[in-house]
């Protein structure tokens, strides 16, 4: 039987921390382009406009996300926003993940040594 490729993903709207257990180079990230910096000048020109901007770069960072999370058969959304739960509604919309099963879980900031903990006790579970 071949081996599932499991992924687990702290994350908050800002960050995306991928933690794959069997993968040598274990944590990568990918940050949202949509920061504070980038909140305030959008803000100067009209809020109407923050939220257009704030949506597309949202949607930008979670389809960066989507592209990684292909390669994988089982995936692990966590954090303390609800970041997790918009990226699991993104990823419903998209037939190429109906075969993909995605687990949601809340958790607070952690170490390194935390969350790969965290995720090889969800996926030890399965």
């Amino acid at each position: 039987m071949e081996t599932q490729k499991n992924l687990g993903i702290w994350m908050d709207h800002s960050t995306a921390n991928f933690i794959d257990l069997n993968s040598e180079k274990n944590s990568k990230s990918i940050d949202s382009k949509f920061t504070t910096d980038t909140k305030e000048e959008v803000l100067s020109r009209s809020e109407f406009t923050m939220h257009n901007k704030e949506e597309q770069m949202t949607e930008a960072f979670y389809k960066k996300i989507s592209e990684k999370i292909l390669k994988y058969d089982h995936v692990l959304l966590f954090g303390p926003t609800n970041a997790k739960t918009e990226l699991q509604n993104y990823l419903d919309k998209d037939l190429h993940f109906k075969d993909i099963q995605i687990d949601v879980e809340a958790a607070d900031k952690m170490t390194d040594n935390q969350l790969d903990a965290f995720v090889r006790n969800h996926f030890d579970k399965q």
